[in-house]
């Protein structure tokens, strides 16, 4: 296994930048083609939702590996290397697995144990398996990391630690008040009808709004959202689709609006957000710099820059690192919120954003966006459950390791049983010539009475070989059996890209 992953997220990386790199789909798809026919990657897959952007490959060669995705990842993100480099950071092996582990937990969500990302992850295998850019290797890591995310959420109590992004970010439009009473009887405006609207449409309408309507601009997905919305038991919320084009008209009606699309440019603008309202921008003001909790940036971020830059390090990180001292806080310059009785509430989940920023200078408007809801997350506190998910993790990641090192001998074990077979048919074959006159029965029993000593002779060393494959350092067990028995290459690649080819593997 030779797993790396080169990313940037809301912890390594200002909202700003992350806008600027994020990934269309059809973008992410050529990505993955392009990753592929680099010479370090044999397979490829790409993590990509409104906080992070990560490449996860299977290489040849770790710096080479890094030197390439990462200029992949500048390339298709539009995003200058020098100026992505400095935000990027790179895992490797044992510690790539331990870190899309606890991406699928939660806990290295903006807000921590949040379960959307497993939708995410899910997606992101099925564009792998989709493209055929996923083999083995990333079938089965993702595979086993949304395992590991559900068996997080059923065993503790990591729910209690986050909510979903769109539950927070109602939470911060009710500027402390109960989300629930806040919106009971408003009327909403949902601006899309992907997972991310989808789950905020589901969440208002149990909320207790009183009217949700939907724009897209494929009116049928909208239509499909409003008939699940009023097929719900637990709503009895009045949901319809609406045109797109019908936005600036269900803007004045409208008490609180979610906007997610896969738009490249602004959605809603300041100036029509303003009309809606009948009023006018307000002049920009001075607000003072305030201090908000340090992004803990990885370990390895200026090894990375050096690996790019020169081609060469020292060493390629093995494990998962201890936790970083922690940075010096950043200081940054945030809008403030209009004054007054809020009229209209706008809570933007796009990456890039669909709500022009500008918008908070509109008198009567509260806007909340990545950007605001990673600086209201950033102190949230540490559950003990949080503590018992990194256990699960830790464990977690152990055995998937040894998986796949036992893995990698099981073509060998598949092999040398192939070639064991094969020699008691032929001595079979040879005996019929022999003797002639045996009967069926007495056929049989000789036949059954070679195979048994054959499965006895094998059983311990290929048992033996499983075992010791699974331990840190255990691959060369395969290559010593291969020797052994003199077992043919080519009949041993033959296993391993007939189990690659399975269609049923990896798939749930």
């Amino acid at each position: 296994m030779s797993l790396l992953v080169v990313g940037l997220s809301h912890r390594s990386a200002p909202v700003s930048v992350l806008e600027r790199a994020s990934l269309a789909a059809d973008t992410q798809a050529k990505l993955l083609q392009d990753t592929l026919a680099a010479e370090p990657a044999t397979e490829a897959a790409v993590l990509a939702t409104c906080n992070r952007i990560e490449l996860y490959a299977d290489v040849d060669k770790f710096h080479a590996g890094v030197a390439e995705l990462s200029t992949l990842l500048a390339q298709h993100s539009g995003v200058g290397l020098d100026e992505l480099t400095p935000y990027l950071y790179v895992h490797y092996e044992d510690r790539a697995v331990h870190h899309l582990f606890s991406v699928a937990c939660g806990l290295d969500s903006m807000v921590v144990g949040e379960g959307q990302i497993l939708g995410q992850i899910k997606d992101a295998l099925a564009r792998g398996q989709e493209l055929h850019t996923a083999g083995r290797l990333l079938n089965d890591l993702f595979q086993q990391a949304l395992r590991v995310g559900k068996r997080a959420h059923s065993e503790t109590g990591i729910d209690r630690a986050g909510q979903s992004l769109v539950t927070f970010g109602l939470q911060q439009l009710a500027a402390g008040a109960d989300p629930g009473l806040w919106a009971r009887g408003k009327r909403a405006l949902v601006i899309g009808a992907g997972s991310m609207s989808s789950l905020a449409a589901a969440t208002l309408a149990r909320t207790g709004v009183a009217e949700i309507a939907v724009a897209n601009r494929t009116r049928a997905r909208a239509d499909r959202l409003v008939e699940i919305l009023r097929q719900g038991d637990d709503t009895t919320v009045r949901a319809r689709a609406v045109e797109m084009s019908a936005v600036g008209d269900e803007l004045t009606r409208a008490d609180i609006v979610v906007s997610c699309t896969g738009s490249t440019g602004l959605v809603l603008t300041a100036d029509a957000l303003a009309d809606a309202l009948g009023t006018t921008l307000d002049a920009p003001a001075e607000t003072p710099a305030v201090a908000l909790a340090p992004i803990p940036a990885p370990a390895d971020v200026d090894q990375h820059a050096a690996w790019v830059e020169n081609g060469s390090a020292t060493s390629a990180p093995q494990a998962p690192a201890a936790p970083a001292a922690p940075a010096a806080p950043r200081r940054v310059t945030l809008p403030a919120q209009s004054t007054g009785p809020v009229k209209l509430a706008l809570l933007d989940l796009a990456m890039p954003r669909d709500i022009d920023g500008a918008a908070h200078r509109i008198d009567g408007v509260r806007l909340v966006d990545i950007e605001s809801l990673a600086d209201a997350s950033a102190d949230a506190p540490m559950a003990a459950d949080v503590d018992q998910v990194r256990t699960i993790v830790a464990d977690e990641v152990a055995a998937f390791g040894a998986a796949q090192r036992a893995a990698h001998v099981a073509p060998t074990v598949v092999a040398l049983r192939t070639m064991a077979a094969d020699v008691v048919a032929g001595e079979i074959a040879r005996l019929d010539g022999r003797l002639p006159d045996l009967d069926e029965k007495q056929r049989a029993e000789i036949t059954q009475t070679v195979r048994r000593v054959v499965d006895k002779l094998l059983h311990a060393p290929t048992v033996r070989v499983k075992q010791l494959a699974s331990e840190p350092g255990g691959a060369g067990y395969a290559d010593a059996l291969r020797e052994l028995f003199d077992l043919d290459p080519q009949t041993v690649a033959a296993v391993s890209r007939a189990d690659l080819n399975d269609p049923n593997r990896g798939r749930s």
